[in-house]
């Protein structure tokens, strides 16, 4: 694989993620609840998905190797299910802002890991630019303004963080025996099973897909039909990232994939700002430069790192 080509998929995918979060905030502010919105997004991927692979005579690479049904259903239930509910009850208990930063601790559990469990030389260079990209986040997030600390919403947003380093581990694991594709299709069926027993399909707000929805923003007084908006959170803001980020995962390592990952929350306040209105004040452009800046000295030295499955 061309040795930029892995950095430019998840750069893609954060850029994806980012675009997502406005789309997914046009849907949820039209009445549709987060959870139902996790449920036809992870769902609707794995329809998605499955087609694609029936199309192309895949299917049966679906079926689990010696030893692999256990990090598979792993990788469905922590790296999927897990960082999606742990991530929306922490944003119900929490400030936004908090909840992210929280989450975005992920890199440094993955380093830890590493560091401490793997026995793994983690150059300097990989943890000044770790700590300048965390403190970068913590400036865009302004962290410090309407801080309301839950004690549950704190312990869910940790946990989300591990599931999300967990998730970059499992898939870099998975990645040697198995294509991204139906490691994807394992991970989005268990999720959608779960959720579909916590929240039965019957009672799924159907009416959504009909209703003509606001975009608000820069787009006040243009509408587009729900079903629209959805299928785009399912193929550009789900299908496409999550394929991107496990690619990525599986050229580079887990811990300059989540540390890339750190970009979502930066480019997700610049569409903010585009899209929506919001403001960016002059100590977030600041820690968005900072962050952009630990990111690059992060991978100045790291390719010939590797981590075992």
């Amino acid at each position: 694989m061309n040795s930029r080509r892995p950095y430019l998929l998840l750069i893609t995918a954060a850029l994806l993620y980012s675009i997502n979060g406005i789309v997914s905030k046009w849907v949820m502010e039209a009445g549709l609840t987060p959870w139902r919105l996790t449920e036809i997004r992870t769902t609707g991927s794995l329809v998605a998905l499955l087609l694609y692979l029936a199309l192309k005579g895949r299917l049966p690479l679906l079926r689990p190797g010696k030893g692999e049904l256990g990090l598979l259903t792993l990788f469905g239930v922590i790296g999927i299910a897990a960082v999606q509910s742990f991530y929306f009850f922490s944003i119900l208990r929490l400030h936004v802002s908090i909840a992210l930063i929280i989450e975005f601790t992920a890199p440094i559990w993955i380093v830890l890991y590493l560091r401490f469990y793997k026995k793994v030389k983690i150059s300097n260079s990989m943890w000044l630019g770790l700590v300048a990209a965390f403190l970068g986040l913590i400036l865009v997030g302004e962290v410090w303004k309407g801080l309301t600390l839950n004690g549950l919403g704190v312990i869910s947003s940790f946990l989300d963080a591990l599931s999300l380093a967990a998730y970059f581990v499992m898939g870099r694991a998975l990645g040697k025996r198995r294509s991204t594709d139906t490691m994807l299709v394992w991970g989005f069926g268990i999720t959608s099973i779960l959720f579909a027993v916590v929240q039965p399909w019957w009672s799924y707000p159907f009416h959504i897909f009909k209703e003509e929805i606001n975009l608000n923003g820069h787009f006040t007084g243009h509408h587009l039909p729900g079903w629209a908006l959805i299928a785009f959170i399912i193929i550009v803001g789900t299908v496409l990232p999550y394929l991107c980020v496990l690619k990525g995962v599986n050229a580079l390592s887990p811990q300059v994939a989540s540390i890339i990952g750190m970009l979502e929350p930066v480019l997700a306040g610049v569409f903010g700002w585009i899209l929506l209105k919001e403001t960016f004040t002059t100590i977030q452009l600041i820690g968005a430069a900072v962050v952009l800046v630990g990111i690059f000295i992060a991978n100045e030295k790291i390719p010939d790192e590797k981590v075992e499955g």
